[in-house]
This record gives C-alpha cells, sequence and structure tokens, in this order.
C-alpha cells in the first residue's frame, strides 16, 4: 500500500482552514507532481512552463490556478504531448492519487494541445488528509481536475530560466523569465476573449508584476499580439501600448472581474480599488519596459 503521508506532510504545510482550501491545496499538489512527472522525461529540454500555475509556484503569486500551461521552445508541428502523459500519471500513482491522465481529442486545426488530470476530491481528501466522510461542502461527485495545454507553434521572443523545487522532492523546471511571463499576460488582458465574461484573474496578475516592479518583454508581447491577429505592420513601441492598456482599462466591466478574481483569492479587499482609474493610474506610474524596439 502507498505510504500517504508525505502527502499529507505538504497538504498540512498549507494551514488549510476550509475543505475548499484543502480541496484548492490537493489541486496544487497534484500540479506539482505532474511537474515532477514531466521532469523525469526530456519534456523540459523543448518545452517551458508559463502562465499563472508558474506563477504561483515558481515566483508566490497569491492566487490559486487551475491550469498547467506550456509552450515548445520552438515551432514543432508532430510535436505529441500524449508521449508524456504516462509519466504524470506513473508519478501521480506512486504519490498515492488515483487519476487518469487522458489528451483531448482535438475537434478543430490548432497548434494547442490540451490534456485533463481528473480525480475525485472527496476520496483524496478522506484517504490524504484523513478527514472522516461525510466532509461538507464537498459532493461526493467532486471532480479534481487540472488541465494541461501546450502551444507547438510558440511566438518569438521569449527568455528562459531554470527553477529548482525541493518539494515534494527536488525537482527542475524549464519556464519564461518573468519579462516573458509579463508579455504573455499583458496579451491575455489585451487580447483575451471570453464573450461576455471577463476573467479577472488575468488583472489580478497584470497587478502582481507591476507590485514587483518586472519589466515586460515587449519584443515578445508583440510577436504575440502579431501571431494572434491584434498587432501589424508598424512595430509595437511602448508609446502603442500603453495607449492600447488605457483604452483596454477603459471598457472593462469590473463587476465581472472582481467576480471572477475572488474566488480564487485568500483576501477578497484585493480588489476594491478596481476600476478604470485605478489601473489607468498605476500603469502610468509601474509599468517598466523591458526592451525597446
Amino acid at each position: 500500500m502507498t505510504d500517504l503521508s508525505p502527502v499529507k506532510k505538504i497538504l498540512d504545510e498549507y494551514q488549510c482552514k476550509t475543505n475548499e482550501d484543502r480541496s484548492a491545496a490537493l489541486r496544487e499538489i497534484v500540479q506539482e507532481l505532474a511537474l515532477v512527472g514531466l521532469s523525469r522525461t526530456d519534456f523540459f529540454s523543448c518545452a517551458a512552463f508559463y502562465g499563472g500555475t508558474a506563477l504561483r509556484i515558481f515566483h508566490g503569486l497569491e492566487r490559486y490556478s487551475e491550469d498547467l500551461d506550456f509552450s515548445l521552445l520552438t515551432p514543432h508541428a508532430s510535436f505529441s504531448l500524449n508521449d508524456y502523459l504516462p509519466a504524470i500519471r506513473d508519478e501521480l500513482a506512486s504519490w498515492g492519487f488515483e487519476m487518469t491522465v487522458e489528451q483531448k481529442n482535438k475537434t478543430a486545426e490548432g497548434a494547442v494541445q490540451s490534456a485533463f488530470i481528473k480525480g475525485g476530491t472527496l476520496v483524496h481528501l478522506v484517504k490524504i488528509a484523513a478527514v472522516d466522510p461525510p466532509v461538507s461542502g464537498v459532493p461526493p461527485n467532486s471532480l479534481l481536475r487540472v488541465k494541461l495545454e501546450i502551444d507547438t507553434d510558440p511566438p518569438d521572443g521569449a527568455r528562459f530560466e531554470t527553477k529548482y523545487r525541493l518539494r515534494p522532492i527536488p525537482f527542475a523546471v524549464r519556464l519564461y523569465d518573468p519579462s516573458s511571463l509579463f508579455a504573455g499576460k499583458v496579451h491575455a488582458v489585451l487580447c483575451r476573449k471570453w464573450k461576455d465574461r471577463v476573467k479577472g484573474r488575468d488583472f489580478f496578475d497584470y497587478l502582481w508584476y507591476l507590485s514587483n516592479n518586472i519589466p515586460l518583454n515587449l519584443a515578445h508581447l508583440e510577436q504575440r499580439m502579431r501571431q494572434s491577429g491584434h498587432w501589424e505592420d508598424v512595430p509595437l513601441l511602448e508609446k502603442n501600448l500603453r495607449q492600447l492598456l488605457q483604452e483596454r482599462f477603459a471598457t472593462v466591466n469590473y463587476a465581472k472581474a472582481k467576480a471572477d478574481a475572488i474566488p480564487f483569492v485568500r483576501d477578497s479587499r484585493m480588489v476594491d480599488l478596481w476600476s478604470a482609474d485605478f489601473f489607468i493610474a498605476v500603469t502610468k506610474d509601474r509599468l517598466k519596459i523591458a526592451n525597446q524596439v
């Protein structure tokens, strides 16, 4: 029988007060174990980790994140994410997690491949956290779900670094450097289309970069915007970017942005000041550019 005490020790370090906290912490443990599994392969010789989960795990972002986002270092149309899923499945099983790890069948042509890690939230809370059932607030059919995505046609201009973690065991991950991560987040702020919804988590992360004085990789942002069809012809200059951000912040529905962000942050007061005036002002004062055209 698998010894679950190492996982319980990690879970205890989160100092969870509610089962909602425990579920979020379990998800993050699964995310890190997936990274451990990938690190045992050659995955990070050809790919890099980025996105909100990368920011939380390696830079201390103060919100939970659901997905694992990766990008190849260079375009590779024949790359298969499916080749690496058994390593994730085996790693999770070795730590006592009964999870499925399956690639999503693509319904349309595109450069992004997806997979899902799934398992029962309740069964793992009972088994690992020693929480006696019934567990209030956790439905019996509740799923612990992590999505993996990889971009097989990455835009140019990103820079990378290697980071190390000691928990749950020592492992190494290649990820985007902070300036390139910031470029990806600004692209999401400007270009993400969610119909009538607003992904407030993007705006929360944007403020994190400003508050930590991370300069923006403008060259990489330009390539992302060109690839997605949001910028053409002339080079993207700092003055263009500032104008685009001001126009974007002036049109955001901040009530919807806050509603999206609050479930992922520990203190809802962190979004109290959100408004067009607030975002425009802090951008004017705090936005820095790492490289000019």
